[in-house]
C-alpha cells in the first residue's frame, strides 16, 4: 500500500486522513458563521500568497504548490493578481503558463496525473488548458493516455485515480464560454468506470476495484471518495443519483461527532477532510447542515477552521501539529471556500489583465497536438492525441484526420478516411461509410454536431469529436 500511496501523492499532492464514529440527533444550525468563514478565507488567501517564490512561481519539478490556484479561484482571488511585491510582471499565472509551455515540463517520464493536475490548475488560473501555447495542449496530452483495451480508463487501470482525475479535468475544465469541452460519449465511458469501481461501503480508493470482489468489499478512504464523487458530479451526474447518495452516506458514516472531522484510513487530518468536503461541494451538498452536522453541533468546516492559525492563515495537517503546512492549507482553504477540485477563474482586478489567456493561432512549423474522439455509433469509441506540425495559423479537419492515421497516441484512432484529400464531405472513416441519414458529423469544443467536411477549419486547441449517426 505504501508505494502506490506515495506515487499518488507525488502525482496529485494528495492528502491522508482520519479515525471512526457516526451521527445521532442533529442540532438545527451549523456552528461556523458566514463571518467566520469569510475571515478564514481572507487569512487563508494571505497565507497562500506567502508561499509564492520571489520569481512569482508556485510550481517547479515534482510535487509543488500549484494546487493553490484551485484554492485561490474558489475564494474569488484571481491567480493573475498574485504577484510578489506587487510586481505584475511576475504574476503567478504568467509564470505558471511559461512553465507549462517548456519542453521539459512535467518531466522526462510523465504520467497522466501530471497533465490532469496541470489542466485543473491552469483552468483555475485562467489559462485555457487546450491552448497553453503553440505547442502545449493539456487536453490532448490527457487523451494520449486512453486505455484502448479498457475503454474509459486513463493511464494504467490499476492506478484508478488517473481515471478519476481525468473525469475531474475533462469535465471540470470547461471551455472559456463555460460549456462542456468533451463529447458525451467520452464522459459516459469515464462515468461507467467510476461507477464500476465504487466499493460496497459506498466509497472508493485510489486502486482499481472493478471485477475484484476482495477490493470491492474492502474499506474505502475519505480522500478518493471525495474525488470520485466530485468526478461524477463534474461529469453531469446529479447529486440525487444512487451512487452519489451512497458516497454521501459513506462520508456521513465517517463523521466524528466531537469535532466534525471525517474518520479515514490514514488518521485525522485537514487534507483528507478537505478532500471529503470538496467532493460534497462539487456535488452541491452543503457540508454545514443536515447529514454533516453532528450531535455535538460540529461540521467538517468547523474542524478545518479549528485547525487554522489566525490571523496567519495557514492550516495544520494534524490537530497535534504546531505549525501549518502548504498542502494542508491548500486542501483546507479550497474546501472552506466551497470549491471542488477546480473552479472557474475570477476576473482579475489588475488593470489590463484578462480573465483568460490562450494561444490564439497555430504557429507554422511548431509541432503540436489536438484531442480527437471517433465514435462509430456502435459502441466503439476511439480516443487519441494527434501529433502534427501545422503549415499555417489554422488547419483543416481533413489534414488532422490524415495526421491521425500515422501520428495518433494511442494508435488506431483513425485508420482510413474517405476522401483522403481535397475539400469534400467526409463519406467514410475507419471503413464505416455514410448510409442514408446516418453520416459522419463533427463537433468542436462541444458545439452541436454538424456535417463533417475535409475543409472544415480547425483552430489551435480545438477538441474534435467525430460521430456517425443520424
Amino acid at each position: 500500500m505504501s508505494r502506490p500511496r506515495t506515487s499518488r501523492r507525488l502525482a496529485l499532492a494528495v492528502p491522508a486522513a482520519l479515525g471512526a464514529l457516526a451521527l445521532t440527533a442533529l442540532p438545527a444550525v451549523a456552528t461556523s458563521s458566514p463571518a467566520q468563514i469569510a475571515t478564514s478565507k481572507t487569512n487563508g488567501v494571505a497565507y497562500l500568497k506567502s508561499l509564492q517564490a520571489a520569481d512569482g512561481s508556485y510550481a517547479g519539478s515534482g510535487l509543488s504548490n500549484e494546487w493553490a490556484f484551485s484554492a485561490f479561484a474558489a475564494t474569488g482571488t484571481a491567480v493573475a493578481d498574485v504577484a510578489p511585491g506587487g510586481d505584475t510582471t511576475k504574476n503567478a499565472r504568467t509564470v505558471y503558463r511559461n512553465l507549462l509551455s517548456t519542453a521539459g515540463w512535467p518531466s522526462g517520464a510523465p504520467v497522466v496525473t501530471d497533465y490532469e493536475r496541470g489542466t485543473l490548475n491552469a483552468y483555475a488560473a485562467g489559462i485555457d488548458p487546450a491552448r497553453v501555447s503553440a505547442s502545449r495542449n493539456l487536453i490532448a496530452h490527457i487523451y494520449s493516455y486512453w486505455q484502448t483495451a479498457e475503454a474509459g480508463y486513463f493511464g494504467p487501470s490499476g492506478n484508478f485515480n488517473g481515471t478519476v482525475f481525468a473525469a475531474l479535468a475533462l469535465g471540470g475544465a470547461k471551455t472559456q464560454a463555460g460549456g462542456a469541452r468533451v463529447p458525451q460519449a467520452l464522459t459516459n465511458a469515464m462515468v461507467t468506470r467510476i461507477r464500476a469501481n465504487q466499493h460496497v461501503d459506498g466509497g472508493w480508493t485510489y486502486q482499481k476495484a472493478e471485477g475484484n470482489p476482495t477490493v470491492l468489499n474492502s474499506a474505502s478512504d475519505v480522500d478518493m471518495t471525495g474525488a470520485a464523487m466530485a468526478a461524477l458530479c463534474a461529469s453531469g451526474v446529479p447529486n440525487t443519483d444512487a451512487d452519489v447518495v451512497q458516497a454521501k452516506s459513506f462520508l456521513k458514516s465517517k463523521l466524528l461527532s466531537p469535532n466534525g472531522a471525517f474518520n479515514s484510513l490514514y488518521g485525522v487530518n485537514t487534507s483528507s477532510n478537505g478532500w471529503g468536503v470538496a467532493g460534497l461541494n462539487a456535488c452541491g451538498i452543503n457540508p454545514q447542515t443536515g447529514d454533516f452536522l453532528t450531535a455535538n453541533g460540529k461540521t467538517p468546516i468547523d474542524f478545518l477552521i479549528a485547525n487554522q492559525y489566525n490571523p496567519a492563515g495557514g492550516f495544520k495537517y494534524k490537530p497535534s501539529d504546531t505549525s501549518p503546512t502548504a498542502y494542508a492549507s491548500i486542501d483546507a482553504l479550497r474546501a472552506v471556500a466551497g470549491g471542488g477540485f477546480t473552479s472557474a477563474p475570477p476576473v482579475p482586478v489588475t488593470p489590463g489583465a484578462p480573465q483568460w489567456v490562450a494561444q490564439s493561432t497555430f504557429t507554422a512549423g511548431t509541432a503540436t497536438r489536438l484531442a480527437l474522439t471517433v465514435d462509430d455509433g456502435a459502441g466503439s469509441l476511439k480516443v487519441c492525441s494527434v501529433a502534427f506540425t501545422p503549415t499555417g495559423t489554422t488547419t483543416t479537419l481533413g489534414d488532422v484526420l490524415n495526421a491521425a492515421t500515422t501520428g495518433a497516441t494511442p494508435t488506431g484512432c483513425v485508420t482510413s478516411v474517405t476522401p483522403s484529400s481535397g475539400t469534400g464531405t467526409i463519406t467514410a472513416v475507419n471503413g464505416k461509410a455514410n448510409s442514408g441519414s446516418h453520416t459522419w458529423k463533427v463537433s468542436v469544443d462541444g458545439s452541436a454536431f454538424a456535417g463533417a467536411a475535409r475543409d472544415k477549419v480547425i483552430n489551435v486547441g480545438d477538441t474534435i469529436a467525430l460521430r456517425w449517426g443520424a
